[in-house]
């Protein structure tokens, strides 16, 4: 029993490297402090429930997915796309076995299966998932070219040709038609505040 407990509790602590881990693209785009890998995963998982319901999908295992999409980057970190250009990474199925080589069964087994089915993508949940990585980046890209940063249409444009589900697209176009803080004016101006 204790050997389950430490390795489990290894496991939480390792994740929570993804809390202090910058997005790595953000720094080559000059953001001067980017979200952390952690703040990337949260939105995504609640974009992916969303995307999910309206795509007929279930939200809890769309954004399942979503939190553990990148969690194989306490091992490897978030390697910019440049950079894979030069280095063979170990397969994301690869590191989370390594990463739950010391973890109870039934756990390892969750989370092991929730990697292998987002990167597999065969389940509407994981196309779901997937679009919801691509739209939170797109998001993210909006929110800093607004605070000033030049950089980021690549980051918009990339974003938009990978998402495939009528959903993201339409969120992702609605996205790009708007102000980041326009739905604080509507807030204000619809009553929505007492």
């Amino acid at each position: 029993m204790a050997s389950d407990v430490t390795g489990l509790t290894d496991l939480l602590y390792e994740f929570g490297l993804l809390k202090r881990y910058k997005r790595t693209g953000w720094l080559v785009a000059g953001v001067r402090d980017p979200e952390s890998v952690a703040d990337h995963s949260f939105r995504t998982a609640v974009i992916a429930a969303v995307i999910a319901r309206l795509e007929g999908g279930d939200p809890q295992r769309a954004a399942f997915m979503a939190l553990f999409h990148d969690s194989q980057e306490t091992r490897v970190t978030d390697i910019p796309y440049l950079g894979k250009c030069y280095l063979k990474a170990a397969s994301n199925e690869e590191v989370t076995a390594d990463q739950t080589r010391d973890v109870a069964g039934p756990v390892a087994d969750m989370v092991r299966d929730a990697v292998a089915e987002y990167e597999e993508k065969t389940s509407i949940e994981a196309v779901c998932a997937r679009d919801a990585d691509k739209l939170e980046c797109l998001l993210q890209a909006v929110e800093y070219r607004e605070q000033g940063n030049h950089n980021t249409q690549g980051w918009i444009d990339s974003s938009l040709a990978a998402i495939t589900t009528t959903t993201g697209k339409r969120l992702a176009e609605e996205a790009l038609s708007t102000g980041t803080l326009d739905w604080v004016v509507r807030v204000l101006n619809g009553g929505g505040v007492p």
